[in-house]
């Protein structure tokens, strides 16, 4: 039972991994720009780019601080809910499951985009089963050759992946 938890566990990680890279990849695809966000992705998504002209608020063709700090002033007193010009844990949460729902639209449009092979608008079970295949990631994760993923594999994984987290700006797990 513990080797198909491990097993579940593994390919849940993989696809939330392929997921977040193939969205950043479609999001960069649109250039500087792009989105909805002053980042560029939806609402300051994962990969943020850049979004020039809306920061220039002046059209100055330059971003100034100012600028910077007024586009922040607007994202919180869209959220201040009760307009007492803080954030409650509750303005909050209600501001990132906005974004949060934003970056995940984009994503599975661009699923469905790469994946609808019969132009419908959906993804049916065999159009998401043919999707990109996982065995480059097992293997990856299979570091002794033999077709199955140890613990010591699976903590090598975890480790190298908090590794990378940390290297890349994000908080690194204990």
């Amino acid at each position: 039972m513990q080797k198909k938890s491990l097993f579940t566990t593994l390919v849940i990680t993989a696809v939330a991994v392929a997921g977040l890279s193939t969205a950043a990849l479609a999001d960069r695809g649109h250039g500087r720009g792009a989105g909805d966000g002053p980042m560029g992705g939806p609402a300051d998504g994962p990969m943020p780019m850049l979004n020039f002209e809306m920061l220039d608020a002046d059209k100055d063709g330059k971003i100034t601080p100012a600028e910077l700090n007024a586009e922040r002033a607007a994202r919180v007193a869209k959220a201040d809910a009760n307009g007492d010009g803080k954030m409650s844990v509750e303005e909050l949460a209600a501001m990132e499951l906005e974004r949060m729902t934003a970056m995940a639209t984009a994503r599975a449009q661009g699923m469905v985009a790469r994946m609808d092979s019969d132009g419908d608008g959906l993804l049916s079970a065999a159009e998401l089963a043919a999707g990109p295949s996982r065995t480059p990631i097992f293997a990856h994760v299979d570091t002794d050759g033999d077709g199955a993923i140890s613990q010591a594999e699976a903590d090598a994984m975890k480790a190298r992946m908090q590794d990378r987290m940390g290297k890349r700006g994000g908080a690194p797990r204990p």
